[in-house]
């Protein structure tokens, strides 16, 4: 184990702004193409599959690197919670998809990420701890492939990684993706990039509660699954945070490395309590859709870190104008 380091620096690459802005206007593209089929909507995490009120809860007498931002002091924070599946279509929610768990959370103040003042704080969270690649680029080109249909799939692939390494390649991307999901009350989710946290630097976990076991059959409808569970009872999750303590095992700008919670264990700093939806459910739902979840909506203290975080900022950005959210 090794203790949280500050010397934690980003490394921007020549060109990157340049590339960010091509790059949003590639996921713009597909972005119009998908609302024209289902109607407006986001780019990706387009299905949004449950909308909760939920309790973030702050506990006292938090570790130093944690005590900053939404961090600094104990107390309870109302917040809102969207579930989604992550692709671009709406697709049934057995088809096999990275979900998404984003969190907005009310209550605070200060300075914001994005200049200004907030009174908001979001995680961006999904269900793999580390993205499939180091940076944004193959990503998005995996992306624009895809959406042009299965064919230029494998010409991306080439173009990737080489004929030697096309296919395992296309092998591993498959098998992540297919890795069974046991619901969002069984599985733990993950920033998958860090965010500063004061002077330090840190990504973000949420560990599902305690006791919950996946269903025997895969759910039809993944929100009606933590539906029924939530009229048993309330869930209550734990968020914590894995702070920095060296490049070469924890690096800002390799979003594909998985840090070893060996080196550097994760630190509860709260509660986050789930209750069955009250009756305005689908008001909220609708004030939910049609908001904005981005890391980049955050506390200047919670800035977000790395390139891919940075690629966000951009795309994200004009995601938002293109659905009229910004």
């Amino acid at each position: 184990m090794a203790a949280p380091r500050t010397d934690w620096q980003e490394r921007i690459q020549p060109g990157e702004a340049e590339r960010h802005a091509r790059d949003a206007e590639a996921m713009s593209a597909i972005q119009r193409a998908k609302s024209a089929r289902y109607g407006n909507g986001r780019a990706l995490h387009r299905k949004p599959l449950l909308a909760l009120r939920a309790i973030l809860s702050v506990p006292a007498a938090l570790p130093e690197p944690a005590r900053h931002g939404l961090f600094a002091e104990p107390g309870d924070h109302e917040a809102w919670v969207r579930l989604s599946n992550g692709g671009p279509d709406v697709a049934n929610d057995r088809a096999p998809d990275i979900r998404g768990f984003s969190l907005r959370v009310w209550g605070v103040s200060g300075a914001s990420a994005l200049g200004g003042t907030t009174d908001h704080q979001d995680f961006t969270l999904i269900n793999r701890p580390a993205f499939a690649f180091p940076d944004s680029r193959p990503f998005v080109g995996l992306v624009t492939a895809a959406a042009k249909g299965p064919v230029h799939l494998l010409p991306w692939a080439l173009r990737t990684y080489g004929p030697l390494g096309m296919f395992p390649a296309m092998a591993r991307l498959s098998k992540d993706l297919a890795a069974p999901f046991p619901g969002f009350a069984c599985q733990a989710f993950y920033s998958a990039a860090p965010l500063a946290c004061g002077p330090y630097a840190a990504r973000v976990r949420l560990l599902p509660p305690a006791g919950q076991r996946a269903p025997a059959e895969r759910p039809q409808r993944w929100g009606d699954d933590l539906l029924a569970r939530l009229k048993v009872g309330p869930l209550s999750y734990r968020l914590q945070l894995q702070f920095f303590v060296d490049e070469a095992r924890t690096p800002i700008e390799d979003a594909s490395v998985d840090w070893p919670e060996a080196l550097s264990p994760y630190v509860d700093v709260g509660t986050l309590s789930v209750s069955v939806p009250s009756t305005d459910a689908e008001s909220l739902s609708a004030q939910v859709e049609r908001s904005v979840f981005d890391p980049w909506q955050a506390l200047a203290e919670h800035r977000p870190l790395g390139e891919v975080m940075r690629a966000r900022k951009v795309v994200y950005f004009v995601s938002q104008k293109e659905r009229g959210a910004a």
